[in-house]
């Protein structure tokens, strides 16, 4: 039995997944599998399991590349309230996985609460932002996490609080399928005063990525005491382009998809760009962006 005849409710196949990312570019997936239950999830992913069925799961979709042929097994979609609920007692605020960062961001500065405002505009899932540990040089998420409830391997919810996390830049030692949850511990504040910050780093962030109403992507990481966009702009590739890709003007670490660009565009693009880098400045460029 496929997985539309076990959990026809919640399964479609052949399902396209382009309105689901940010480039709103790539091929369908056998099966779009969106679960309404911590215990409907854990079903799909034992009958995966059971069936050599492949799992991907699909986060905001905001830092994603799906290719343009049809992507083989179950992509699973945690959009329903179980993961995407957001609560506070006090000052620690509990968010599913699921939900966006956005969201918690302006949840917390709503009832005063700081420590995650400098990170608004980082686009992402709550559970890939900390699984990723994502920031910069105002603050990482983790600094806020308190603890981590995660679906396992064998089917189990297990909490694994901060003293049981290790994490670096933009990564986390967090490998289990599944982050159901996440406890942030914050800083009551005046309100204003967050949202103040708030709206610091969101022009400060804005400012360094593509206009808002064009499709960008993020490339490349930054290379220990440098930044991509320094290194493509010395190799001389700002203008570089492919079909209906292009290096966006304001950062040359983003790419642009223009109405009718694929992913092979998109994909031409950052070889050609890290081809040049590497043989103009010497540096070899690691892919940030996650290619399906």
């Amino acid at each position: 039995m496929s997985l539309v005849d076990q959990f026809p409710d919640i399964t479609k196949s052949n399902a396209p997944l382009a309105p689901f990312t940010h480039l709103k570019i790539g091929g369908p997936a056998e099966f779009l599998v969106q679960p309404r239950t911590v215990d409907e999830l854990n079903a799909v992913l034992t009958a995966c399991q059971r069936d050599n069925v492949p799992v991907r799961m699909l986060g905001g979709g905001f830092n994603l590349l799906v290719q343009d042929d049809p992507i083989r097994g179950a992509v699973i979609r945690l959009v329903a309230e179980p993961f995407t609920f957001l609560k506070h007692v006090s000052t620690r605020v509990t968010a599913g996985g699921g939900g966006q960062l956005f969201d918690l961001i302006a949840f917390a500065v709503r009832h005063g609460l700081g420590g995650l405002e400098t990170l608004v505009g980082i686009r992402g899932t709550v559970g890939g932002s900390v699984r990723c540990n994502v920031g910069d040089r105002s603050g990482e998420i983790s600094q806020t996490v308190r603890t981590v409830t995660v679906l396992t391997d064998a089917g189990r919810v297990q909490e694994r609080g901060r003293d049981e996390l290790t994490f670096s830049e933009h990564q986390s030692d967090l490998d289990e399928p599944v982050i159901l949850s996440v406890e942030f511990e914050l800083d009551a504040e005046p309100p204003a005063a967050v949202l103040k910050r708030m709206r610091k780093a969101w022009i400060q962030r804005k400012a360094a990525e593509p206009l808002s109403g064009q499709a960008g992507v993020r490339l490349f990481r930054n290379p220990p005491g440098q930044t991509a966009a320094t290194l493509i702009d010395r190799a001389q590739m700002t203008k570089a382009k492919f079909g209906g890709a292009e290096l966006s003007e304001r950062n040359s670490n983003y790419a642009v998809a223009h109405p009718g660009t694929t992913a092979r565009d998109i994909l031409h693009l950052v070889e050609d760009v890290r081809t040049k880098v590497k043989e103009r400045t010497g540096v070899s460029l690691e892919r940030e962006l996650h290619v399906w």
